[in-house]
């Protein structure tokens, strides 16, 4: 059974949108943290108050394998949290065997050298694919998935599994729908209220607007990671992470447009998939959470009403 109070965590992404609230929680608990980014994506204010107090940062990517290993050797972290990825199903097409496989193979290669014998990894529900039963449950099979990004994810998961038998490292795999809130840096509701800042007249949404996705709160996500990561006494561990319902994007639109620009008029796309690889009905199971012990606080719209909000905050603050 993991703990925390005293442990020492290594979040790689850690100066990102899960990881800087994971790093926080982290803290709170009593844990002594070392943020590993290489800020392609992650913004090192979203830390910086914390530096000191219990956490390091360590500007580097990890796969620079030696400055990974060394760092690691140095801090000897009792568990490493691996979030480092590109963040982004849209744009995980790029190179998604170096930005995903490669960097999570660098990450268990350096835990194997430096004896970590934990990892909780960020995995998706993408990994399942478009075609699964709705809503999916962990034990779900075939899994296919439709994009870039979901394939990397489920070979990453292969690669934990293998490191696992070999190393005897204990694994938390968390399978997270949409997830959104304070300190997002990407997704449909930033880049919708960026669309209407460039033009607050025309809000130009892709796909038709029908697709419906399940999204969950940051702080429902947090929360489940150590809830898990504490209560579990298994070696392995896969879970979803998910809301109870869904959203349209429909909805999100006309909530972006009704707390941004008002006049706006939305256009929406013909298809009813967004982009190639979308998974247009995205809803997966939390049943085993729940049953687990664990319940989501936010439905699918607190968790987007919320976001929303947070955003315009920072923005306006800025």
């Amino acid at each position: 059974m993991g703990k925390i109070n005293g442990a020492r965590f290594l979040v790689t992404g850690g100066a990102g949108f899960i990881g800087s609230n994971l790093c926080y929680a982290l803290l709170k608990e009593g844990a002594s943290v070392m943020a590993y980014d290489n800020l392609a994506t992650g913004k090192h204010s979203f830390i910086e108050g914390f530096e000191g107090n219990g956490l390091s940062f360590m500007k580097g990517d990890i796969l620079d394998n030696e400055k990974l290993l060394s760092s690691m050797s140095e801090f000897k972290p009792d568990v490493v949290v691996h979030l480092a990825a590109n963040p982004n199903v849209k744009l995980g097409i790029s190179n998604p065997v170096r930005e995903g496989l490669e960097s999570t193979y660098s990450v268990l290669d350096a835990m194997a050298k430096s004896g970590v014998k934990a990892i909780v990894f960020s995995s998706s529900g993408s990994v399942y694919g478009k075609d699964a039963l709705k809503p999916t449950p962990e034990n779900y099979s075939p899994m296919r998935p439709s994009s870039l990004y979901g394939a990397m994810k489920l070979g990453s998961e292969a690669l934990i599994s293998a490191f696992s038998n070999l190393y005897s490292i204990n694994y938390y795999i968390f399978r997270f729908a949409n997830v959104i809130g304070r300190n997002a840096t990407h997704g449909v509701i930033f880049d919708l209220i960026n669309k209407l800042k460039q033009n607050g007249k025309e809000l130009h949404v892709l796909g038709n607007g029908t697709q419906t996705k399940g999204y969950v709160s940051i702080d429902d996500v947090v929360d489940a990671v150590l809830y898990v990561y504490k209560k579990s006494g298994e070696r392995e561990n896969v879970f979803n992470v998910a809301s109870d319902d869904q959203i349209t994007v429909r909805e999100i639109a006309e909530m972006v447009v009704g707390k941004v620009s008002k006049e706006a008029k939305i256009i929406y796309g013909t298809t009813r998939e967004g982009w190639p690889g979308d998974i247009p009905d995205n809803y997966i199971s939390n049943a085993k959470l729940k049953a687990f012990g664990f319940t989501p606080k936010y439905t699918s719209k607190d968790a987007v009403e919320a976001t929303i909000d947070s955003i315009l905050y920072r923005d306006k603050h800025r």
